[in-house]
C-alpha cells in the first residue's frame, strides 16, 4: 500500500490553548490524503495530552517526541519522519483552511512546480478575520509555473507555512531550518530562487494567529533576544541574494529597511539603558549590510536615525524611537515632503446626492490657509463640485480645517459609465500645489457605502477604484435582489435579470464550486427557493476561525453572459437561527448578495445614544450577558464593564453608560453560560451607518466596525 501523498508537519511547544483547534482544522480537509506528524518538541503543557487525543482519534495523525529544541529544529525532525509525495508546514496555533491543501496540491499536479503558495488571513479573539498585508502583496492572482525573477514581489513572501512542497525538491536541496526565531525566511527565499517554477494562489490557505498577550514570536519584537535572531535572519537571507539579480537584490535590501530595520530602531524607545549598547550593535550591524542606494530613499527621520546609528548616538535613537513625530518636525523641510493626504471618514445619501465627507492636506502645511478644489472624473473629463470646508482632526491630531463635503447630483451621477469615475483632489498652500486622487476609506461607511437607484434603471455603487482611489460606478440595470422571504424551511428570493432566460448559480469564493437554483421565471423577474436546513446541517466551513461559510450568487444569460447578483433588497439583513446555527442573507462590501451561514455569534444591528447611555441592539439568538472589553498591553488579561441587557421582540439591547468607560478601545463581548465569549459582529448594514461618534464632557466616543467586530474608540 503506498504512502500519503501529502505529510503536514506540526511542531509544538506550550501552546495547550489553541493546537486543539490548528488540529481540528487540519482533520477537517477536504484533502483527505495525508499523514500529520505532531512534533512534541518538549512541551510543558498539556498540549501533548491534546495531541494524543488527535492521534488516536485520528489514524493519520501521529507524534514524535524530541527534547526542547526550537521550532526550526522541530520542523527538521518532522520533515525527517514524513513518508509524503508532498510536504508542509502548520505551526501549532494557526488554522488551515478546509481546501487550502486540495488547491496547492491540485495547482502542483497540474504545474509541475516545485512547490505552491497562497494567500493568508490574519485573526484574533478582538479584531476576528482580516486580510495579512504581507500576503496581500504577494498572492494577489493565481499564477501557474512562474517564477521569483518574472514575479519579483515574491521577495516579500516569508513564511513557510502558507505552502506546500515537492518533496523531491525539498530532499534536493537537503532545506533546514536554522535553530533561530525568523528561521522562516533564509529557507523561504532560498526556495524561491532555487525552484524551476512555482505557482501562486490568491484564494487563502492559511489563517495566522495574532496572540492578544503577544507572545508569538512576531509580537515579541522588542526584546533583545528576538532582535538578535532576527538580524541573525536577515544576514543569511542577505547573504543568499548578493548575487540574485538586481532587482531581486534591490527588493530585499528596501524590505529590510522598510520593515526589519524600522522595527529594531524602535526598540530603543522601550529597551533597558543596560541592553541599549547591545541593540546599538545589533542595528548597526544590520544598517551596515544593507546598500546605501536603498538607504538614500529613506524618510528623513530614518536618514536622521541611519546618522546616530553610525554615531552611535543612544540619546538621540531613544528620542527618536519615543517620538518619531516631534523628530521629524524639527528636521529641516523640502518640497518633497509636502504631500497630498486624504482620507474619507463619511459616504451617505442626502436628498438623492451622494455626500462624500474627507479630509484633506498637504503634510506639514495643516495650519495654513489653503484652497482645495475637487472634481469628479466622469470619462477624462473633470466636473468641478463644490466643496464645503469644515473643522477636523489633522494629521496632527489637532483641529483644523482640513475637512471637506462634496455632493454629488443625480444628473451629474447619470453621466457616470460602467467604469470607475473617480474624484480629482487639488489643493493649494501659498506657492505649493498638489494634487491627487481622492483616496483613504476608513472603516465605517466609507468601507461599506451604500448604493441607490438615481432613476428606474440606473444604481449608483461608490467604492474602491483604480489604484485603490475611491470612485462611483454606475449599473445599467443590474441583476438584482429585490425582496426577501422566510418561511420556516426557506428563504425565498425576489428579483429581477438583466437578461432572458436567466439561471441563478450558487458558489462559496473561498473553497470554489457552484451549484444551480431552480428559478420560477415571468419575463426578466425571477423567484428562488433556498433551504435552509442542508446548509445548517453542513458542518466543514470554509472559515476556520469563525466557522463561517460564505455564499455569492450570480446570475447567467443563455449566450453566457452573466453578472453578480446586486443587493436593492432594503437596508436590513435577512436571519435564520436553529440549532446554534445561523444562516444570514446579506450584502458585501460592494453591494452584492452574500448569504453566510456559521455558528451563531451575536450581531449588532443598530447603535444609538440614549442621553448618557450607549445602546446597541441586535436580534436574539441566545442566552448571553454583554459587556465591553479591553485587553491590558500584551497580555491576554482584560477588563470588563458589563452591560446591562434587555430584550423585547425586537431583539437584545446591550446598554452601559458611557462614562464607566475610560479613554480606551473597547470591544463589545457576548459572553454564554458556559463561560465561552467571543466578539460581537458588526453586520454590513450598521457598518454602512458607522461611524457613530459622541461627545460627552471632555470625551469623544467612536462606534465603529473593525474586522468585522464592533469597537468603541475612547478619547
Amino acid at each position: 500500500m503506498s504512502g500519503p501523498r501529502l505529510s503536514v508537519v506540526v511542531p509544538f511547544y506550550n501552546v495547550g490553548a489553541y493546537i486543539g483547534d490548528c488540529l481540528n482544522s487540519i482533520a477537517r480537509q477536504t484533502w483527505g490524503d495525508f499523514e500529520a506528524i505532531l512534533v512534541d518538541d518538549g512541551s510543558p503543557d498539556d498540549s501533548a495530552v491534546i495531541a494524543k487525543e488527535m492521534c488516536s482519534r485520528d489514524s493519520r495523525f501521529r507524534i514524535v517526541e524530541q527534547d526542547n529544541a526550537g521550532l526550526g529544529p522541530a520542523r527538521n525532525t518532522g520533515a525527517e519522519h514524513a513518508t509524503g509525495e508532498y510536504l508542509t508546514f502548520v505551526d501549532s496555533d494557526d488554522l488551515v483552511t478546509r481546501h487550502g491543501f486540495g488547491l496547492l496540491i491540485k495547482a502542483l499536479d497540474r504545474s509541475g512546480s516545485d512547490f505552491a503558495g497562497g494567500s493568508a488571513r490574519r485573526f484574533n479573539n478582538s479584531y476576528g478575520v482580516r486580510p495579512s498585508w504581507l500576503h496581500g502583496q504577494t498572492f494577489t492572482e493565481d499564477r501557474f509555473a512562474t517564477h521569483i525573477s518574472e514575479t519579483p514581489q515574491l521577495v516579500l513572501d516569508r513564511m513557510v507555512w502558507n505552502k506546500v512542497y515537492r518533496r523531491s525538491f525539498w530532499d534536493e536541496y537537503d532545506y533546514r531550518f536554522p535553530a533561530i526565531r525568523y528561521e522562516d525566511y533564509p529557507v523561504t527565499l532560498k526556495a524561491h530562487l532555487d525552484a524551476v517554477t512555482v505557482d501562486t494562489i490568491a484564494a487563502p490557505v492559511y489563517f495566522w494567529r495574532e496572540r492578544e498577550s503577544g507572545d508569538s514570536i512576531t509580537q515579541q519584537r522588542f526584546q533583545l533576544a528576538n532582535i538578535r535572531d532576527r538580524v541573525v535572519s536577515a544576514g543569511l537571507v542577505l547573504d543568499e541574494i548578493s548575487d540574485a539579480l538586481p532587482e531581486i537584490r534591490h527588493r530585499v535590501h528596501a524590505h529590510f529597511r522598510q520593515i526589519d530595520l524600522h522595527s529594531i530602531l524602535s526598540a530603543f524607545g522601550t529597551v533597558p539603558p543596560e541592553e541599549e549598547q547591545h541593540l546599538l550593535e545589533l542595528t548597526s550591524e544590520l544598517l551596515g549590510r544593507l546598500d546605501d542606494a536603498v538607504l538614500e530613499t529613506a524618510p528623513r527621520v530614518a536618514q536622521l536615525q541611519f546618522d546616530a546609528l553610525r554615531a552611535g548616538d543612544v540619546e538621540l535613537l531613544r528620542l527618536v524611537a519615543l517620538d518619531p513625530q516631534a523628530a521629524e518636525e524639527q528636521l529641516p523641510l523640502s518640497k518633497t515632503d509636502f504631500t497630498l493626504a486624504t482620507s474619507i471618514r463619511d459616504v451617505t445619501w442626502i436628498d438623492g446626492e451622494l455626500s462624500v465627507r474627507g479630509t484633506a492636506e498637504i503634510r506639514h502645511l495643516q495650519s495654513k490657509p489653503s484652497s482645495l478644489r475637487i472634481g469628479l472624473v466622469i470619462a477624462g473629463r473633470n466636473y468641478r463640485l463644490p466643496v464645503r470646508r469644515l473643522p477636523a482632526t489633522d494629521l496632527r491630531g489637532e483641529e483644523s480645517l482640513v475637512g471637506f463635503e462634496v455632493r454629488v447630483s443625480r444628473e451629474l451621477l447619470a453621466k457616470c459609465p460602467a467604469g470607475p469615475s473617480h474624484f480629482d483632489v487639488r489643493m493649494r498652500v501659498g506657492g505649493i500645489r498638489r494634487r491627487d486622487m481622492l483616496r483613504g476609506q476608513k472603516a465605517g461607511s466609507p468601507g461599506w457605502p451604500q448604493g441607490m437607484w438615481i432613476d428606474g434603471t440606473s444604481w449608483i455603487q461608490p467604492g474602491p477604484g483604480k489604484e485603490g482611489a475611491f470612485a462611483v460606478r454606475r449599473l445599467a440595470d443590474p441583476c438584482r435582489l429585490t425582496s426577501v422571504e422566510q418561511t420556516p424551511d426557506a428563504l425565498v428570493l425576489h428579483g429581477r435579470s438583466a437578461f432572458d432566460q436567466p439561471s441563478l448559480f450558487v458558489s462559496r469564493p473561498l473553497s470554489g464550486g457552484e451549484e444551480e437554483l431552480p428559478l420560477e421565471v415571468h419575463g426578466r423577474d425571477f423567484t428562488a427557493r433556498l433551504p435552509i436546513r442542508p446548509m445548517l446541517e453542513e458542518i466543514n466551513p470554509d472559515d476556520p476561525f469563525s466557522q463561517r461559510t460564505t455564499r455569492a450568487f450570480r446570475m447567467r444569460g443563455p449566450e453566457g453572459r452573466e453578472q453578480v447578483l446586486l443587493w436593492t433588497a432594503g437596508d436590513r439583513l435577512v436571519s435564520h437561527a436553529e440549532g446554534g446555527r445561523v444562516v444570514m442573507l446579506t450584502r458585501s462590501t460592494g453591494g452584492y448578495v452574500n448569504l453566510h451561514e456559521s455558528p451563531i455569534r451575536m450581531t449588532a444591528t443598530a447603535a444609538v445614544a440614549a442621553g448618557n447611555m450607549l445602546v446597541v441592539r441586535g436580534p436574539d439568538w441566545g442566552d448571553v450577558d454583554f459587556s465591553w472589553r479591553r485587553y491590558l498591553p500584551d497580555s491576554d488579561d482584560h477588563v470588563d464593564v458589563a452591560c446591562r441587557r434587555t430584550v423585547s421582540d425586537d431583539g437584545w439591547a446591550a446598554v452601559v453608560e458611557m462614562a464607566a468607560l475610560e479613554p480606551a478601545d473597547w470591544i463589545l463581548f457576548a459572553t454564554a453560560p458556559d463561560g465561552t465569549s467571543h466578539a460581537v459582529q458588526c453586520e454590513p448594514f450598521l457598518s454602512s451607518r458607522l461611524p457613530l461618534t459622541i461627545t460627552r464632557g471632555r470625551c469623544t466616543f467612536a462606534v465603529r466596525p473593525l474586522a468585522g467586530t464592533l469597537h468603541l474608540e475612547v478619547s
